[in-house]
């Protein structure tokens, strides 16, 4: 029963890594003026949101369910609901 929990921890915390990593990689590409239009956090702001939050995955030891782990999963999550969702306005 351990091992189907550790797998499923590990499971979770590569897409939970996965997620904050698209989510920086989309904040990279997207040009600047799509943040003001959208009336949002500006880019450079988003950028070290989402910085902060792979860096503290990393820092819990890949813990999704670590407290910084998850306040950084949180960030992702708006900047993906805020900023990428507003594509399909």
């Amino acid at each position: 029963m351990l091992d189907i929990e550790n797998g499923l921890m590990i499971v979770l915390s590569i897409a939970l890594f996965a997620a904050k990593g698209f989510a920086l990689v989309d904040c990279v590409a997207r040009p600047s003026a799509k943040f003001t239009y959208i009336e949002t956090l500006p880019k450079q702001t988003w950028l070290i949101i989402l910085v902060l939050a792979i860096l503290a995955h990393l820092v819990d030891g890949f813990n999704p369910l670590g407290l910084l782990s998850l306040i950084g999963t949180v960030a992702a999550f708006v900047y993906l609901a805020q900023v990428r969702g507003s594509d399909a306005r």
